[in-house]
């Protein structure tokens, strides 16, 4: 299990001092910084500087720091009273966390591509009900794109309690809360028992989903092992082999479209997306629903080998997590990087049944804001 994320007091102030247009405090930790005086000012917490409910700034944009201001302690927090009249009041754990040299407590993890060793997180499903676990969850998810959790109860509606701890549920033509299991007449492959090749969902919507929750609640099937591939490092690898199938998959947009009986939605994108500085910043790869290849003719025989070569390096063991989920396990994903299939399952030999939801990557971010502004 992971060893669980700690939230450490801040410390109070004791001393505070005018200096030019900057205040100069010292925290009781020995820690120093030089705040000015307008940014100070800007952000007064008072009620007629923000709403006293939403807290949004009320007062107009600043241009040249106020003339002077009484500088002085209360408890351990700061007290300013401008040479206006108006008065500030500032907790100094909130001044300590934004200090010039501070490393912000409500930074998010940077994503990291898996390395050959790459083992997920794992989180005891009581974890995640405390402050602590909760925070390892998340970190692990937007760090790494996977991360398990362990012990859950065999209850239905289970993956949806969680997702709701973190935000609403995002809805798309399966609805908020799906099953994953055979069924009659379906239409999709996740509900037949056939193995599923790695693949992302949705990627013929503009946005597709960013977080996928899957919950085990029975798994006595023979076969339906869970496979996943970190498509950045697979995306990295396929630059440093061959750079410029790279190219053509990330600077060639292609047409992913599903249909059933009452829904036709479609969408053109790369394969691979890059960020303006070239860094790998989402994989939409899903073999079904790739739509009829519009592309130049010179162009078509270079793109196909470009994406064989990346279904290939995807589908080699080197790259593959693979592991049976267990009744009361949850894994989750980050949809917009990390791809996911099944083996093939005997749906003759016992029950397989999975509950999944969607979550924005938006509320995972906010969620952990929040976390770590009221450690």
């Amino acid at each position: 299990m992971a060893e669980l994320r700690p939230y450490p007091a801040t410390p109070l102030l004791r001393g505070a001092s005018a200096r030019d247009e900057e205040i100069e405090l010292v925290w009781d930790d020995g820690e120093r910084a030089s705040i000015p005086l307008l940014w100070l000012r800007d952000h007064c917490p008072c009620e007629a500087c923000r709403h006293h409910q939403t807290r949004e700034r009320l007062i107009a944009p600043l241009n040249e720091a106020p003339e002077s201001a009484e500088v002085g302690l209360e408890a351990g927090h700061l007290r300013l009273r401008w040479a206006d009249g108006h008065l500030s009041q500032f907790a100094a754990g909130w001044l300590y966390q934004r200090r010039p040299a501070a490393v912000d407590a409500s930074a998010l993890p940077a994503r990291q591509a898996w390395c050959e060793a790459f083992t997920p997180t794992r989180v005891a499903h009581a974890d995640i009900f405390t402050p602590g676990g909760e925070a390892t969850w998340l970190e692990a998810l937007l760090r790494d794109g996977l991360v398990l959790l362990d012990g859950g109860p065999l209850a239905d509606e289970e993956v949806s309690r969680i997702a709701e701890r973190i935000g609403p549920q995002r809805p798309t033509n399966f609805g908020a809360r799906f099953d994953v299991r055979s069924k009659p007449n379906p239409n999709n492959a996740a509900y037949t028992a056939i193995g599923l090749a790695l693949h992302t969902d949705l990627p013929n919507w503009r946005q597709p989903p960013d977080i996928q929750l899957l919950y085990c609640l029975q798994n006595e099937a023979q076969g339906g092992e869970s496979l996943f591939a970190d498509g950045f490092q697979v995306a990295e690898a396929l630059r440093e082999q061959a750079p410029e199938h790279f190219r053509l998959l990330s600077e060639l947009a292609i047409d992913f479209r599903f249909q059933d009986e009452t829904q036709d939605i479609a969408t053109r994108a790369p394969v691979i997306e890059c960020d303006a500085s070239g860094q790998v910043v989402e994989i939409r790869f899903n073999n079904w629903i790739r739509d009829t290849l519009r592309l130049p003719a010179a162009q078509m025989t270079a793109w196909y080998r470009a994406y064989h070569h990346f279904w290939t390096l995807l589908h080699s063991p080197r790259y593959q997590l693979d592991f049976a989920l267990a009744p009361g396990q949850m894994v989750a994903f980050d949809n917009r990087r990390v791809l996911h299939g099944r083996r093939a399952f005997d749906p003759n030999t016992g029950a397989r049944h999975l509950q999944g939801t969607y979550l924005d990557r938006d509320m995972l971010e906010s969620r952990l804001r929040v976390l770590a502004r009221d450690s």
